[in-house]
């Protein structure tokens, strides 16, 4: 059985156990649950059910096991040719880890 569910803006395809690395999420602790009640698809084996535009009564229970992460550094390069104008900006997004522990459909 797998969903899928939106979160901040993004669209993660879920299943039980699973770990997911979502936008980071103020004001969250490790252990905290956190709940996600927009559930776009839900797939039961084999039985699909889409929502228009979400499933009523689906949603997913997450567990967070660690508040921030960085991710990879992300290099952002401007030059102009000829100018002699070069600028090199980096970046590291912080995500959520979740832990999927249960899909409620």
């Amino acid at each position: 059985m797998y969903v899928i569910v939106e979160i901040n803006g993004q669209q993660f395809k879920a299943e039980q156990g699973q770990k997911l690395f979502i936008h980071h999420i103020p004001a969250t602790e490790s252990g905290a649950t956190v709940e996600f009640d927009r559930v776009l698809l839900v797939d039961a084996d084999g039985k699909v059910q889409v929502g228009t535009p979400v499933v009523k009564g689906a949603k997913v229970v997450c567990e967070v096991l660690s508040p921030i992460v960085k991710g990879d550094k992300v290099l952002i390069f401007h030059k102009k040719r000829r100018k002699g104008h070069r600028k090199l900006n980096g970046h590291r997004q912080q995500f959520t880890e979740v832990s999927v522990k249960e899909i409620l459909v």
